[in-house]
């Protein structure tokens, strides 16, 4: 069976992971007055942010971020909250750090599970929402770190790797966009709402916890402005990669174009050239010719060109 649950101060709070149909049975038999549709939710995989009110509990949604080491992906991860008057019931896959060690901590340690689960439901459901909300700190900052490496190395790496790398970074950072902004609704109405089966003055908390999610955001779009920058001086820099290799190519082009009309004529059989019977006419003539070449080395020299 994959639900845990403690009690402590008259709070009930029940922790689900990976809920399976059994699981499912068994909340609708302890709180027959979930809503089938809020309990199907539980096994959906594709459910948007949401907070509904009903006439003794709340039904929210959530997403937050999830850094997979191996793909280098930032995923999301669901947890659905109901929360009312002495009960507090949440459901995810696990994969939310947070919510497994306070959950864990709280079964093990009574202490804690009385500074988690004294002052109500409510506050609970603040606590752990609040615990969330600071793990996408420590997420924001890998993402930055990467977006630091990518500036350490953008003039001087191996393009193909930096282009890999800010690929990487912009779809994080766009999964990351599509993670946080929904739940910001989410948090003002528990900011600005009251409900009679939940008492507890939180407003100011309430507060602090949508301010870090506007706080969030805002390094987002900072973040995003970086990338974004970033990508332009690479493309930027290629160009002028580019335009060197075709100025080089070009110079040698045109150094090579007065060499081949000479080494032409003198290829042919049918003129008397001049020095063409001179006894050191190869010599004479590749002189002319690496003359030709120091001159015109000399010319695009001065005009700024090399």
């Amino acid at each position: 069976m994959s639900s845990r649950t403690v009690s402590c101060e008259g709070i009930t709070w029940t922790d689900i992971r990976s809920p399976t149909a059994q699981d499912i049975e068994d909340l609708r038999e302890q709180f027959p007055f979930f809503h089938p549709l809020d309990l199907e939710d539980l096994v959906s995989k594709t459910e948007r942010p949401k907070i509904d009110e009903y006439e003794n509990y709340l039904f929210t949604v959530m997403h937050f971020p999830v850094f997979k080491k191996a793909t280098r992906r930032l995923g999301r991860s669901e947890v659905d909250i109901f929360v009312g008057r002495g009960f507090l019931v949440t459901a995810s896959d696990g994969d939310l750090k947070p919510l497994v060690e306070d959950f864990d901590e709280a079964e093990k340690d009574e202490g804690i599970r009385r500074q988690l689960m004294g002052r109500g439901s409510y506050y609970l459901l603040y606590l752990l929402i609040d615990d969330l909300v600071d793990y996408c700190f420590p997420i924001l900052d890998k993402v930055n770190h990467n977006i630091e490496g990518i500036e350490q190395t953008i003039f001087d790496g191996d393009a193909k790797e930096i282009v890999k790398e800010i690929a990487i970074v912009r779809r994080n950072l766009i999964n990351y966009r599509r993670t946080i902004k929904p739940q910001m609704r989410v948090i003002a109405s528990l900011e600005r709402k009251d409900w009679e089966f939940l008492r507890g003055d939180l407003d100011v908390y309430w507060g602090d916890v949508s301010d870090h999610t506007v706080q969030i955001w805002e390094r987002l779009e900072d973040l995003g402005d970086v990338i974004e920058g970033l990508n332009d001086t690479l493309e930027s820099l290629t160009s002028h990669r580019l335009n060197e290799v075709i100025k080089i190519l070009t110079i040698f082009s045109v150094i090579m174009l007065p060499l081949s009309v000479i080494s032409g004529i003198y290829g042919m059989n049918i003129l008397q050239l001049p020095l063409a019977s001179h006894p050191m006419s190869f010599i004479l003539i590749m002189a002319v010719m690496a003359a030709l070449v120091v001159g015109m080395l000399v010319y695009f020299k001065r005009e700024g060109w090399l």
